[in-house]
């Protein structure tokens, strides 16, 4: 017997997203931020890379940011318009099949996604909205 076990690892592998899987979790996730956090962004994107799913926010600055830092070089509109080109990186999802996926949270302090459990169920799999939920702490009230 070889010295090596398999263990499952929920931050590993998954399998290749479908287009029609693609559309349902955009169609999903696009309805919950419509209908649960309105006006928390501009809009929200969701970028896809073979078994991953990244979903990204894009808000206006409020109005404490809404003015230019000091070395900004070009006037107030240009940096409304930069900052609200900026995302908000909010989570990444890994798919397993049949509506199963992993949830990676993004972490500011170190710029990467940290594997989590869904709070709601305490288990490493969930739904989208699930993982949304979690993750609109980064948006703007």
């Amino acid at each position: 017997m070889s010295g090596k076990v398999w263990v499952f690892d929920p931050d590993r592998g998954g399998k290749t997203i479908p287009d029609f899987v693609k559309a349902d979790v955009k169609r999903r996730i696009t309805e919950l931020a419509r209908n649960e956090f309105p006006g928390r962004s501009i809009r929200i994107e969701l970028r896809f890379r073979k078994q991953l799913c990244y979903v990204d926010a894009y808000e206006a600055p409020n109005h404490e940011d809404a003015e230019p830092p000091s070395d900004w070089e070009g006037n107030r509109e240009e940096w409304i318009q930069y900052c609200s080109n900026q995302p908000t990186h909010l989570c990444r999802l890994r798919y397993f099949g049949d509506d199963q996926w992993s949830f990676g949270f993004y972490t500011y302090s170190n710029e990467r996604y940290e594997l989590c459990i869904f709070p709601q169920n305490g288990d490493f799999f969930g739904t989208p909205e699930m993982a949304f939920k979690v993750s609109s702490v980064y948006l703007n009230e």
